[in-house]
């Protein structure tokens, strides 16, 4: 897509204002899960405050991968706002230059943020995340364990646990268990196809045991077996697979692997979604922000507009997370909820401008 002076003019401003509006606001949100991690994390295990200001630094990909949309607002609305206090907009307008024109050139940076957006969701954010939590979890649990995209090794006593999938329900998928003597032989080997931390104890489904003796092996099958110390739930809730640890092509492949193994994949889906509808929900934000400019806010102040600006994008953002878990609580449709927030903003957006005209 050619550019003009006149694209490159807009996308600068937008550019800059949206920089420092993230910036801005990945310290304000990075700030509050520091002071988190250091008032109700520090001091278990082994977890020190280097640990936790680690952690943050490494989230911050993320934060800035959440907050693109409000912060695209926010610099759309300054970077424009600016212009029109400075009569610029007037001037264009006067130059023969529409709306349209102007609403153009402003996609056209939202274009280059898409590209940004998607590099850092799919590579930088999951990487960092990853490399958060296996600091925080080597700190924090109390179990040796071993952490890698899908599982994780862990060692309770003498036994050694292989877990393909962890979710934050204190539920497990394909879990095997290895049991060793003081001789460090192996006596027993259990396999599960799920767990599940119930009343106290862990309740494994699916099971097959091979006993190891002298005299050869044997195996056996039961239904359900209880367990009762498998994982503690501190050293669960720090390995577990958080939805948002994961890219896209991450989440497909759990929510298949939750399928065939008859699990729940909703919280996934929901991610899935999400992911998937974040592009268009930077370029909505960009979208509403312009009728605001060359419309009913062209004369008021930049501290009005950052106001403003704030408030909408802050009010989008947890509505958008309510929906999300709306989704979740009642297994709702994920793409169609998670989308419905951003497809009413594209409609007040589209109502805006042929107010304009």
């Amino acid at each position: 897509m050619m550019t003009t002076r006149l694209d490159r003019y807009i996308g600068r401003a937008i550019a800059f204002n949206t920089i420092l509006a993230l910036a801005v606001l990945v310290f304000l949100v990075g700030f509050g899960e520091l002071m988190y991690q250091l008032d109700f994390n520090v001091g278990k295990g082994s977890y020190t405050a280097t640990n936790a200001i680690a952690y943050t630094s490494l989230i911050l990909p993320r934060l800035a991968y959440e907050l693109i949309a409000p912060a695209a607002l926010l610099g759309c609305l300054i970077g424009l706002g600016g212009m029109a206090n400075r009569s610029e907009l007037i001037a264009m307008r006067a130059a023969g230059i529409s709306r349209g024109r102007i609403l153009l050139s402003v996609m056209k940076v939202g274009l280059l943020m898409l590209l940004v957006v998607l590099m850092m969701g799919e590579f930088l954010a999951p990487a960092s995340e990853l490399k958060a939590q296996k600091i925080r979890s080597e700190a924090m649990a109390s179990h040796a364990a071993f952490r890698s995209s899908f599982g994780f090794w862990a060692k309770s006593g003498s036994s050694y646990i292989n877990v393909e999938m962890a979710m934050s329900d204190n539920r497990l998928g394909g879990i095997t268990i290895y049991e060793f003597d003081d001789s460090r032989e192996l006596q027993r080997t259990t396999w599960a196809k799920t767990a599940e931390f119930k009343d106290e104890q862990w309740l494994l489904r699916g099971v097959k045991q091979s006993n190891i003796s002298d005299d050869g092996v044997t195996t056996s099958q039961q239904d359900k077996l209880a367990w009762p110390q498998l994982l503690d739930n501190s050293l669960l809730e720090v390995l577990a697979v958080q939805p948002h640890m994961l890219p896209i092509w991450g989440l497909s492949r759990y929510i298949d692997y939750l399928r065939s193994n008859g699990q729940n994949p909703i919280n996934y889906e929901v991610a899935f979604w999400s992911k998937i509808i974040a592009p268009f929900v930077l370029l909505t934000m960009l979208v509403v922000s312009v009728p605001f400019v060359v419309g009913p806010m062209r004369n008021v102040s930049i501290g009005q507009r950052i106001f403003i600006g704030t408030l909408f994008g802050m009010s989008f953002f947890l509505i958008n997370r309510s929906f999300a878990f709306l989704a979740v609580v009642y297994e709702l449709n994920p793409p169609l909820i998670v989308s419905l927030p951003t497809i009413v903003c594209l409609i007040f957006a589209t109502w805006m401008f042929r107010r304009l005209h």
